[in-house]
């Protein structure tokens, strides 16, 4: 059975989705069967994987038992589009639920499965924290950076307490930080004193390559090696906490093949 991450953020603008988008990558390159679900109706994920917008069958599809989620596979990922939207209201029975039990026949051909959330605490992330394993909150460098991600560990806790209490939490990455600033280095501080060790040694630093390799719908570590040598960075230590030291020993290699000293 698959190590599902659930990626999550209170709001939008935290590279959630590149962060998806880069650990399917890389844990792909390191020779792990890797599939994302993109679970946010906006379908940024499925656009940065170059799925067309009208794909189908979708993630929609899968909640509302139209298709199974092995049918809805699209190469590497389940993609998502604004239909989703209509489908969280059409979400019955045991609701917060669905979504693990319609993933669970395709997560057992598959090592990691990451799914991107959507930028809030409804019913949707809870359905991602439910069929999750772990989950994983980006935030960026800005003021309101500590509350977002306490509401975010708030329901991570209870999801924990009430639904799913094999649920870890992995820990919180700083992404989209320009470290240069007096702001971000006074963000990223009070976050590490407010939650210790659960903040990623990485920070993703700020870069226009991501948004290039967004459009080109390129891996940032194949559009841009040295700007993408943070998440190769993040990777390691994903891998460090989930337990995988095979993948951090082949981390190493492939660190050496695409960021040359």
């Amino acid at each position: 059975m698959a190590t599902t991450i659930a990626v999550l953020s209170q709001k939008g603008g935290t590279g959630k989705t590149t962060t998806v988008r880069s650990l399917a990558d890389i844990f792909s390159r390191l020779g792990l069967d890797v599939l994302a679900v993109d679970l946010d109706p906006q379908g940024n994920l499925s656009s940065y994987f170059e799925i067309p917008i009208g794909a189908s069958p979708t993630i929609a599809d899968v909640l509302t038992f139209r298709a199974t989620a092995e049918r809805a596979v699209h190469g590497p990922l389940i993609p998502a589009n604004q239909s989703l939207a209509a489908a969280e209201l059409e979400l019955q029975g045991n609701r917060h639920a669905t979504l693990k039990t319609r993933l669970r026949d395709v997560t057992r051909l598959y090592d990691v499965v990451l799914i991107d959330c959507p930028p809030s605490r409804g019913l949707l992330a809870i359905n991602a924290l439910v069929a999750a394993d772990h989950a994983l909150v980006t935030t960026n460098a800005q003021y309101f950076s500590l509350q977002g991600v306490e509401q975010m560990l708030d329901m991570i806790e209870l999801t924990c307490e009430d639904l799913n209490p094999r649920l870890t939490w992995l820990g919180v990455v700083m992404n989209i930080a320009d470290l240069r600033t007096l702001h971000s280095r006074e963000v990223l501080a009070t976050l590490r004193e407010s939650f210790g060790p659960k903040v990623f040694e990485t920070v993703i630093r700020q870069s226009i390559r991501y948004a290039e390799s967004a459009q080109h719908g390129t891996p940032i570590i194949e559009y841009s090696p040295r700007v993408g040598a943070d998440y190769l960075a993040l990777a390691d230590e994903l891998l460090h906490r989930l337990g995988m030291p095979a993948g951090r020993r082949k981390l190493r290699g492939l660190r050496g093949e695409l960021v040359p000293a």
